[in-house]
């Protein structure tokens, strides 16, 4: 399957330079990352949330875990986690569980974790569980700076903070 059509056209329309990476087929993040020999906080997943007003994607390092607390208090919603079935709906050019973490592509409204600033290089899921698309910094920043970010996960090995 290689990159959804969707994420295609958006990176497209953006005018954003890309690149894919081929990696053995992983069912986790951290898979993806050990596979494509990247660090895995260059390796940005998506994380899926809702509540009675919609979706929300929220994007960080994939050595990170989610702070859904911090993302409500920031969005002030009551935000908690999708269900996988409910993916398909969302991003239907898209393999089951391999979420791209350009939701805005999807009409889908995103946060993403500031730690993300600071990485010279992001991968994400171009849809399938085979292939990352590489963004260099300014790429990335082009698609995401206009979205809300803020700390919204911590690192596991560090440990929790918060601003």
């Amino acid at each position: 399957m290689a990159i959804a059509t969707t994420l295609i056209n958006y990176l497209e329309d953006k005018g954003v330079n890309y690149d894919l990476v081929e990696h053995e087929h992983t069912s986790t993040s951290f898979a993806t990352a050990r596979a494509a020999q990247l660090p895995a906080h260059q390796v940005a997943k998506a994380v899926v949330l809702r509540d009675d007003e919609g979706y929300v994607v929220s994007v960080l390092p994939t050595n990170h875990s989610l702070e859904i607390d911090w993302v409500n208090e920031e969005l002030n919603r009551n935000l908690e986690l999708a269900q996988e079935e409910e993916f398909k709906a969302l991003f239907e050019d898209c393999e089951p569980g391999a979420v791209p973490a350009l939701g805005e592509a999807y009409g889908l409204q995103v946060i993403w974790d500031d730690d993300l600033l600071y990485t010279s290089d992001v991968y994400i899921e171009a849809g399938d569980h085979e292939h990352l698309i590489w963004l260099d910094r300014r790429s990335f920043k082009k698609l995401m700076l206009s979205l809300p970010h803020t700390v919204i996960s911590k690192d596991e090995e560090v440990g929790s903070w918060k601003y």
